[in-house]
């Protein structure tokens, strides 16, 4: 890494070869969907990506420059519990460090005006070592995974992460309350589409009440994808179950229709009657968003996806009942909560970067 006192004093006589580098945490698909939703309303800012896993396809295939340099410790889920999560935590400390040298690799070759993160953290700390303006969008402030001695671990792993966001010149939450300090709330950060329902439904081939089943970027979801399977094996009624597999399954099942990886999953969510879901934000956002009706299955042990879930009243019990609430919630109406919290970002983001 370069010399902090060097680099700040660098950065009067520097040319900027990119006005923002957007590192994006590779850990689920949730990220880096919203992020291209905050990207495409910076249409005149030059900027590229950083990330790793399945989220380089997606952001590319969003016509984004992307490079595919992280590669992230995997969650090890067990018949939808979250297993050994001390040694997961290891594992991420492992990969932050990597982060770090990576990120600073990054920083010299793109020398941007300034550095967003959505929860890569290690990309922070070089850039504020630098003396780079940051931007971090999360929607969570601390971690609880760790139990026991774990716990004591992860505690001062918060602490740390507690003064990179107090450092960030802006904290950008999508949710929605009172601003503070550095943090502002913009709302949910959604992908929209200019395609209206029933043209979405007919390219998609949705004919009947249509059940769409999605697990996001990785294969932690599979317990969710076989129960689903089952419960709908179970209703006597005329719906169509559609999986989204994802880029890490290979599901071959001939009674069932997969649509594998997708890199419009708010359109497919759209144009569904139901969803069935992890409960990742991002995919709880776009459900919201377009008024689809959704049943959010969090995996057990994973802190943020149990609290999404609680808010909306699910728990992972409820994967042992899923026949009965699908047939409660076919049939509910639609009620869409239009967000404008990615409009809001960008122009946070361009003020800065244009400061």
């Amino acid at each position: 890494m370069r010399n902090h006192l060097e680099i700040k004093g660098a950065q009067k006589n520097t040319k900027y070869m990119l006005d923002l580098v957007f590192f994006t945490s590779p850990i689920g698909l949730g990220h880096a969907t919203r992020d291209i939703a905050i990207a495409g309303n910076l249409t005149d800012i030059s900027k590229r990506f950083v990330s790793g896993g399945a989220a380089p396809r997606i952001i590319s295939q969003n016509g984004f420059d992307v490079e595919d340099l992280y590669r992230p410790p995997p969650f090890m889920v067990k018949n939808g519990k979250m297993e050994k999560p001390l040694r997961w935590l290891f594992g991420y400390y492992s990969y932050y460090k990597q982060c770090k040298a990576i990120s600073s690799e990054v920083l010299g070759k793109y020398s941007p005006r300034v550095v967003a993160s959505d929860e890569d953290f290690a990309s922070l700390v070089v850039a504020q070592e630098e003396g780079l303006k940051t931007i971090l969008v999360t929607d969570i402030l601390e971690t609880s995974f760790a139990s026991g001695i774990g716990s004591l671990i992860e505690k001062k792993m918060n602490k740390s992460m507690k003064k990179i966001i107090q450092k960030c010149d802006l904290v950008i939450l999508p949710e929605a309350g009172d601003n503070q300090d550095n943090m502002v709330r913009v709302g949910p950060i959604v992908r929209d589409t200019t395609q209206s329902r029933e043209q979405i439904r007919e390219k998609l081939g949705f004919t009947r009440k249509t059940i769409v089943v999605s697990i996001g970027g990785t294969d932690s979801g599979k317990f969710l994808i076989e129960k689903a399977i089952e419960a709908h094996s179970k209703i006597k009624s005329e719906t169509d179950l559609v999986i989204v597999s994802g880029p890490s399954l290979d599901i071959n099942n001939p009674g069932i229709r997969n649509l594998g990886f997708v890199n419009n999953l708010h359109e497919v969510i759209f144009a569904a009657d139901l969803v069935v879901s992890l409960a990742g934000k991002s995919t709880i956002d776009e459900a919201r968003h377009y008024g689809t009706p959704g049943i959010f299955i969090p995996i057990k042990g994973h802190f943020e996806q149990e609290d999404n879930a609680r808010e909306l009243g699910y728990t992972y019990d409820d994967i042992l009942h899923l026949d009965r609430i699908i047939l409660e919630k076919i049939n509910q109406k639609r009620e869409p909560k239009p967000f404008d919290g990615a409009k809001k970002a960008a122009e946070m983001i361009r003020k800065l970067v244009m400061a």
